[in-house]
């Protein structure tokens, strides 16, 4: 099943601002948290559909590759990303303030949600070199990826053989702590993360001994990358939760998927159109020639019609690069170079100067050879 456009789920324009887009957000969050709509299924896909919308286009780098690429370019992965509630409820900071998100719509001390700090893991970014034939039908990679995975120990808890978690004895389970200070005004009342715990509300009776306590450890992953056909040189990619692991079973970062092209030895690439140098000799100029010349999946026979000029574009239509949001391909341009010798034989030499000064070999453009400007305004337009 396709996914829905993320303008779409949101509720408002392509060319919406950043605080359009934010309040959005804000009344679809609440009018489909859990809290309000305890037990509908339905209604905890709308709140996830649109808190990965945000995601997306909250983030201005995001929004931007989603804006020319659509969803696959903000998930390489072929669908491996996604949000889970961890993941949605640590964005609320930025939407709802500090405290808990809903308490003052839902009645609030329930879940000790509130300010509890999620670990989030650093993304990672890698650098993938594709072929023209790759970048022409699409590819799947498996890339080893060396990063912060889950300690094998303590399977990512940082608690030493599955050892006990404690409430935080300085906060209480919330992860803030709040002080009361008074001032020339009066009393005033801040929130910060609480020292002890950092935010997370628990402690751990008993560290790992591997990891001493903070759940990773180097290693490393195979990944499955579904890269889509006709993408560019330095265009990325987001394969969500396959960065770094977080801290404690927290919630892992992104993998940017960087795309490198290698130069194909024959073809040469113009945004969706590809590019090819012919080199004929005067002959085969005068006389016309059928001949074969390279493509991306193969190779194409071509007529070259007597008469035929240097400077020549021929266009072979289709044969480029698709596009990579899926509308149409390219053509492939052939430029007609006749080759003149640099060094002849005195036999050579004869024949040339015979036909020298034979009526069909002296320059008389007509009307329909087009100057050097009509060619390039008609190549470029």
């Amino acid at each position: 099943m396709s996914k829905r456009d993320y303008y779409e789920i949101l509720g408002v324009k392509k060319d919406s601002a950043d605080g359009e887009i934010k309040k959005a957000y804000r009344q679809m969050a609440l009018k489909f948290h859990p809290d309000k709509n305890p037990g509908n299924k339905e209604a905890e896909e709308h709140f996830k559909e649109a808190a990965e919308a945000y995601e997306i286009l909250s983030n201005p780098e995001k929004r931007q590759r989603y804006d020319q690429f659509g969803h696959k370019g903000v998930n390489g992965g072929g669908g491996q990303g996604g949000m889970n509630m961890e993941d949605i409820f640590s964005h609320f900071g930025d939407i709802f303030g500090d405290g808990s998100p809903f308490e003052s719509f839902f009645g609030g001390g329930g879940g000790g949600r509130g300010g509890r700090r999620v670990n989030r893991g650093t993304n990672l970014r890698i650098k993938v070199s594709l072929t023209l034939e790759e970048i022409a039908n699409g590819v799947e990679k498996k890339i080893k990826v060396n990063k912060f995975i889950a300690c094998t120990s303590c399977k990512g808890s940082g608690a030493q053989d599955g050892g006990a978690f404690h409430k935080c004895s300085s906060c209480a389970g919330t992860g803030q702590v709040h002080r009361v200070t008074n001032t020339f005004i009066g009393q005033m009342r801040t929130t910060t993360t609480c020292p002890t715990c950092n935010g997370e509300g628990q402690t751990i009776q008993h560290k790992c001994k591997s990891c001493h306590g903070n759940g990773l450890q180097h290693g490393e992953e195979v990944i499955t990358i579904n890269i889509p056909a006709g993408v560019g040189e330095g265009m990325q990619l987001t394969v969500s939760g396959k960065g770094n692991a977080a801290e404690r079973g927290g919630i892992s970062g992104d993998l940017f998927i960087v795309i490198e092209e290698i130069k194909h030895a024959y073809l040469q690439r113009d945004g969706n159109n590809l590019l090819y140098d012919l080199y004929i000799n005067f002959a085969d100029a005068a006389l016309g020639l059928s001949t074969e010349i390279p493509i991306v999946d193969g190779k194409a026979k071509i007529k070259i019609d007597p008469g035929t000029h240097a400077g020549k574009v021929m266009r072979l239509k289709g044969k480029g690069l698709p596009s990579v949001n899926g509308y149409g391909k390219g053509d492939l341009l052939i430029n007609i170079n006749v080759w003149t010798p640099q060094s002849i034989s005195n036999e050579e030499k004869k024949i040339l100067e015979q036909l020298r000064n034979s009526p069909n070999f002296k320059p008389n453009p007509g009307k329909g050879d087009k100057t050097f400007y009509e060619k390039m305004k008609e190549f470029f337009n």
